[in-house]
């Protein structure tokens, strides 16, 4: 008689605990089937505020709400077994401070069931970093281009270049010291991601921040070729699946209008015939 084997989740220390051992495999992921395609070979699934602009059409991602973060933080949740579950703490969500972090943290992970979440910024959440992590909220911190202060930036520029590196640097350190159990890199130079994954005592998350990093992580939309907005250079296309479906939709369209579809095959009769689906 077979025995079933529990699959054991992956925690934030496990992560914490990979630190220049084997990379540290993340993806985002914002609806059930894609967690649970992703589930089998990635570390971490990130539920990003991405998912604003890649599934809702928004400009940013700073029109993401709480409730559309739960909302696919459920859907993703009931996709996986294996992966850490981390959900984005959107724009406007921690900013005012701890305590108003607290609220909306304890709250994405009471009702998704996500094990950690993830905030931007540096030394400026620091307080707030120390402050969840001291009352059982993990955190992975996201500093670099940190895309909720893209009107600060003036655009999704590289970060990092010039006396700028310091600034990221100190960042990096801050939040791993306030307690972040990992820190997403995003679009800095390869020399600054080194020295930082170098320094910092977690594992590092490189989003067009090199192999300098202890772990990678991309947009899945934009590896399988399903996001048509802008493309960034370090994404590397896995898969052209959005010019594939397009194609299917076509054929589609046509076997309509001139008649192909739906073909004998797929009629029901007034009895059924052997081999029928209900």
């Amino acid at each position: 008689m077979s025995v079933a084997v529990e699959t054991k989740a992956l925690t934030p220390p496990d992560i914490a605990a990979s630190k220049g051992k084997d990379p540290v495999v993340c993806l985002t992921a914002y609806t059930t089937p894609v967690a649970q395609l992703v589930d089998r070979y990635c570390d971490v699934v990130l539920v990003g505020d991405s998912v604003g602009m890649v599934l809702h059409g928004l400009p940013s991602t700073l029109g993401v709400t709480l409730d559309m973060m739960i909302m696919h933080g459920k859907a993703v949740r009931r996709g996986l077994e294996r992966a850490l579950m981390v959900v984005d703490m959107p724009f406007g969500s921690y900013e005012e401070g701890p305590e108003q972090a607290f609220r909306n943290g304890a709250r994405l992970m009471a009702e998704t069931g996500c094990a950690a979440v993830k905030l931007e910024g540096g030394e400026s959440v620091a307080e707030t970093i120390r402050f969840l992590t001291a009352r059982g909220i993990p955190i992975m911190a996201h500093v670099g281009l940190t895309p909720q202060s893209v009107n600060v930036f003036g655009g999704y520029k590289v970060q990092g270049r010039g006396g700028d590196g310091d600034r990221i640097f100190r960042d990096a350190i801050a939040v791993a010291e306030a307690g972040a159990f990992s820190i997403v890199l995003e679009k800095v130079t390869e020399p600054l991601a080194r020295r930082i994954t170098e320094r910092a005592t977690i594992p590092t998350i490189g989003v067009g921040a090199s192999d300098a990093c202890d772990g990678q992580i991309l947009v899945i939309d934009d590896i399988l070729g399903m996001f048509t907005g802008f493309r960034p250079k370090f994404v590397k296309r896995y898969a052209e699946l959005g010019s594939a479906a397009e194609a299917a939709i076509a054929a589609y369209a046509a076997d309509v209008r001139e008649g192909r579809f739906p073909a004998a095959e797929h009629l029901f009769a007034d009895a059924p015939k052997a081999g029928d689906v209900p």
